[in-house]
């Protein structure tokens, strides 16, 4: 065994016991096909206000320009899908992966250990961590790992777990040994399309950020446009309709982090509740929840809009 293939052995068995659900590897290289289709999507204004979008253009689709002489990039996957869900089926609700403490530090966490394990396994070996709070292309990276197939609402899909779940990075510069894409599994289906209750899926594999409820209930930060009342199905911080339709989240299985456990309180309660939630409730039940970033003055216009 030759030590490329040694060292991607040893990777991805950590990557498995640290809980991570996959771990693909690709060549640092940059991504060819993906340049034209983010430039479409963003000239067409696709991304609203997300301004950050339009910036690092480059570094976005060159992993080497990040992490500078980087050769592999590590993708990994953790699984979210909660065992439980919000009790009140009349309640506003909140999108699966916001239900615990907030990923970006479980995931950040899961991948310094990573990165440790491969300088003492393997030596000075420099690298960073991405959990899409950088201009790294996530997805497409993942896709190129054969994690999964990006799929027509635009998230990763994967045959055997569904699409609940993270995705994070490890760059470095370490020659590693690569993993081939998979084939795309939507074939005719249109569930995500068809149920999509903005319409954002403008058409089959681009989803018009600028639509998404996702979108409005989290990045947008002025008031939610009233053509949009009575079309957000009851969501109020995200949304989960394209992936709870998707056929193949039937082979979705709970996950076994328990940071990832939401409070008890937050499952039990009811319509009400969330009617006349107050800073102090917002503030201890969302304590260390990605729910934060709406702050409760996002929150409570969420509400106000579902119920007028």
């Amino acid at each position: 065994m030759g030590t490329k293939t040694k060292y991607t052995q040893r990777i991805k068995s950590e990557a498995r016991r640290l809980g991570f659900l996959s771990c693909g590897i690709s060549k640092a290289e940059f991504l060819e096909e993906e340049a034209p289709r983010l430039e479409k999507w963003l000239n067409q204004n696709m991304h609203g206000q997300m301004q950050y979008m339009e910036n690092h253009f480059d570094k976005r689709l060159d992993p080497t320009k990040l992490v500078e002489g980087s050769k592999s990039v590590i993708s990994l996957l953790l699984n979210y899908f909660p065992s439980e869900s919000q009790k009140d089926p009349e309640a506003p609700k909140i999108s699966k992966y916001a239900y615990g403490t907030d990923y970006h530090f479980v995931i950040k966490d899961k991948l310094k250990q990573l990165l440790h394990f491969i300088r003492e396994e393997i030596g000075e070996v420099h690298g960073r961590a991405f959990v899409d709070s950088a201009p790294v292309l996530d997805k497409a990276w993942a896709a190129k790992s054969g994690l999964g197939w990006i799929g027509k609402n635009s998230n990763l899909l994967t045959q055997q777990v569904g699409s609940y779940y993270f995705i994070a990075e490890l760059i470095v510069d370490l020659d590693l040994e690569y993993d081939t894409a998979v084939t795309d599994h939507c074939g005719t289906c249109t569930a995500c399309i068809d149920a999509c209750p903005t319409q954002a899926i403008v058409e089959p594999y681009v989803v018009d950020g600028s639509k998404c409820i996702s979108y409005f209930t989290i990045e947008l930060k002025e008031e939610i446009p009233a053509s949009y009342k009575g079309q957000f199905d009851n969501w109020m911080f995200g949304c989960d309709v394209c992936q709870d339709v998707c056929p193949w989240n039937r082979f979705s299985k709970s996950h076994n982090e328990p940071l990832f456990n939401p409070t008890p309180e937050l499952l039990e309660m009811t319509k009400k509740d969330w009617q006349e939630i107050t800073q102090e409730v917002f503030s201890a039940i969302f304590q260390k929840s990605a729910v934060k970033r709406t702050k409760f003055s996002g929150l409570h216009r969420n509400i106000r809009f579902l119920e007028d």
